[in-house]
C-alpha cells in the first residue's frame, strides 16, 4: 500500500452496504465460525455436462459445465462465466479445456454485517488445477470478493495448484514484467479492526471499514475467530488495479479475517501494488511465496495480531518505486487506536535487490513486532523504523512497554542474518520525529544470536537457498512466540524460509520467473500448469 488514506470512501461504503442488506427479511444465520451456517436456497454443484466430450489436450471443451454462460475461447480453453453474484453453494470442477471467467465484479454473498445477521450467503467451491482467469477486454475492475459471512474453499494441492490471472496469460500476452492487469481476491471478515469509520470502540461489532479499491465492501467486527474458508496452494498472477490515486486492489486482500480461516501455500507473484494486504483481524499464514510485488510483499495494517511462518519474498529487481519492501507494517494515522496491531514472523527469506526504495523492512505506526529466524538480502539498508507520534519521553514505535495502549515494547529481533547495503538502518522523519539510525541498530544488539555484516554471497546461493554460513547460524525456538495454548508457530533448527537444497513446501505450486526460480517441478508464470 504506497499510502494508507481510505477515508474518503466510508459514506458510500455505508449506505451500498445498507441497501445490500435490506434486501432480504430472511431470519438471521450464523456467520462461519460461530455455528451453522444457513445457506438458502442452495444451488447444485455444477458438474461436467454429460454431452460435453472431453477434448485432447490443449483444446477448448466445446461446451461450459451445467450452470455456467459459455464465454467463448480464449486460447485453448473454453471460457464458463462466473456469476456477478454467488450465494447458495457454486463449485468449479476441474474440467479439461475449461477455464473459469471473471467478468467485472463478483461478490461471494451479500454482506452479513459485523454482528453477522445477513441471510444471502455464498459458498464458492474450487476444486485442485482450477484455472480461473478475469476478463481485462472490459472496462470494468475485476475482482473476486469474499463478503462477510461467506467463505471460499479453494484447495489446491502441491501438483494441482488453483491459479488466479488474466486473460492475457491464457494468450501468451505476458511477459516477466507484466503487471497490474485485473483487481484480485479479496476475504472480507467479521474479526476486529482498529479504523472504524464511525465513533465507535476499535474492535467492537459495529467497528467496520471499506475494503480498499471496491467502493463499498465492508469489513471488521467483533468475532476473533471468525472463518473466511480456505485458501491452499494458490496462485495468484498479475493482479493490483489501481482504481485511483491511493486507492488500490492488491493480490489478495484480507479484512478482518479470523483466525478461523487457513491461508497457507499461496503464490502471489507480479502485484502492481502489495502482496499480500492485511487490514486488521486475528488470521495466520503460513507457506507464503511473494514475488515481484512492485509495492510491499507483505503489508499489514490496523490491529491486525497475528502469526506468519515461512515466507519467501522476492521483490521486482527493476523496481523504480521509492516506496516497496519486503515487508510493511503501517498504521491508520492514529498510532494508539486499539486493537493495536502484533506482528510476529518467523522462518522468512526476502531478497531486495532493487536501489529505488530506501530500506528492505519499514516498521511505522502503533505496531508490536518480532522477527525471528530471518535473512535479508537488500542493495539498501535492511530497516527502517518510523513513528509518527510522540510525547515528552518516547517515540511511538519505540517506546516502552504499557498495557493500557496494549504495548508490548520496541520491535524485537532474534536469529537474523543481514545483508545490507551502506548500513543496517536508515532513517525517516515523520512529524518532526526521527527514529535514529543509533535506537534502530541498538534493537537489533539487544536481540539474541543477530548478525549485521553479511554479503549476498554469505547469505544465499542459487537464489533461495541458505549457504553453509546461514545453515550454520543458531535457530530461535519460534514456537515460544505463540499466544497462550496456541501452536501455530513451529520450531526449526534453522533460519530463514528454507532449510536447505532437499526442502521442498515452495516446490511444484509456485510457478518461476526472472523473480526466483523454485526448479524445474514448478512451470513458468508466463505459461500456465499442465
Amino acid at each position: 500500500m504506497r499510502k494508507f488514506n481510505r477515508l474518503g470512501l466510508m459514506f458510500l461504503g455505508s449506505t451500498a452496504a445498507l441497501a445490500l442488506a435490506g434486501c432480504d427479511g430472511a431470519s438471521s444465520v450464523a456467520s462461519p465460525g460461530e455455528g451453522t451456517i444457513v445457506i438458502p436456497a442452495p444451488t447444485p454443484s455444477p458438474s461436467p455436462s454429460s454431452s460435453t466430450p472431453t477434448p485432447t489436450a490443449g483444446t477448448p471443451a466445446a461446451s461450459c459445465p451445467s450452470g455456467f454462460n459459455d464465454g467463448g475461447v480464449v486460447g485453448t480453453y473454453r471460457a464458463c462465466r462466473l456469476p456477478s453474484l454467488i450465494t447458495g453453494t457454486l463449485s468449479l470442477a476441474k474440467v479439461a479445456g475449461v477455464a473459469y471467467e471473471i467478468n467485472g465484479r463478483v461478490d461471494v454473498g451479500v454482506d452479513a454485517g459485523g454482528a453477522g445477521t445477513g441471510t444471502q450467503i455464498g459458498l464458492l467451491n474450487i476444486a485442485a488445477g482450477v484455472l480461473i482467469f478475469a476478463n481485462t477486454t472490459n472496462s470494468d475492475n475485476d475482482f473476486l470478493i469474499v463478503n462477510r459471512g461467506s467463505r471460499i474453499n479453494a484447495e489446491g494441492t502441491e501438483t494441482q495448484p488453483i491459479v488466479f490471472t488474466a486473460q492475457q496469460n491464457l494468450t501468451g500476452g505476458v511477459t516477466d514484467e507484466s503487471q497490474g492487469l485485473w483487481g484480485g481476491v479479496i476475504l472480507a471478515g467479521r474479526a476486529p479492526i482498529s479504523n472504524c469509520n464511525a465513533t465507535v470502540a476499535g474492535g467492537s461489532v459495529n467497528c467496520e471499514n471499506v475494503v480498499e479499491g471496491t467502493g463499498n465492501a465492508l469489513y471488521g467486527g467483533a468475532t476473533a475467530n471468525d472463518t473466511s474458508g480456505t485458501f491452499r496452494y494458490v496462485q495468484i498472477r498479475y493482479s493490483g488495479t489501481i482504481i485511483s490515486p491511493n486507492n488500490e486492489l492488491q493480490g489478495l486482500t484480507l479484512g478482518g479475517v479470523g483466525s478461523g480461516t487457513t491461508i497457507d501455500h499461496v503464490q502471489v507473484h507480479n502485484s502492481s501494488d502489495d502482496g499480500i494486504e492485511v487490514f486488521g483481524g486475528r488470521v495466520n499464514m503460513r507457506y507464503l511465496v511473494l514475488t515481484g510485488a512492485d509495492d510491499d510483499g507483505l503489508d499489514t495494517d490496523v490491529g491486525w495480531q497475528g502469526l506468519v511462518q515461512f515466507v519467501i519474498a522476492a521483490q521486482k529487481p527493476n523496481n523504480t518505486q521509492t516506496d516497496n519492501y519486503s515487508t510493511e507494517i503501517d498504521s491508520n494515522g492514529n498510532e494508539d487506536a486499539l486493537p493495536r496491531q502484533d506482528y510476529r514472523l518467523a522462518n522468512f527469506t526476502f531478497i531486495d535487490t532493487s536501489t529505488a526504495t530506501n530500506a528492505a523492512m519499514r516498521i511505522r505506526g502503533g505496531a508490536d513486532v518480532t522477527m525471528v529466524n530471518g535473512i535479508v538480502v537488500s542493495n539498501t539498508p535492511c530497516l527502517n523504523i518510523v513513528a509518527g507520534e510522540t510525547s515528552s519521553t518516547d517515540k511511538s514505535t519505540v517506546r516502552a512497554a504499557s498495557t493500557t495502549l496494549q504495548d508490548r515494547g520496541p520491535p524485537v529481533f532474534n536469529s537474523i542474518f543481514f545483508a545490507c547495503t551502506g548500513s543496517l538502518s536508515t532513517t525517516t522523519t515523520v512529524n518532526g520525529i526521527t527514529v535514529t539510525t543509533a535506537e534502530q541498530d541498538a534493537l537489533v544488539a539487544a536481540g539474541s544470536s543477530n548478525f549485521t555484516t553479511g554479503t549476498a554471497a554469505t547469505a544465499l546461493e542459487n537464489g533461495i537457498y541458505p549457504t553453509a554460513t546461514t545453515l550454520a547460524r543458531p535457530a530461535f525456538n519460534a514456537a515460544t512466540l505463540n499466544p497462550s495454548g496456541g501452536s501455530f508457530l513451529v520450531q526449526t533448527s534453522y533460519i530463514g524460509a528454507v532449510s536447505g537444497a532437499n526442502d521442498t513446501w515452495f516446490r511444484g505450486w509456485t510457478c518461476n520467473s526472472n523473480r526466483a526460480n523454485f526448479g524445474t517441478s514448478s512451470s513458468a508464470c508466463t505459461g500456465l500448469p499442465s
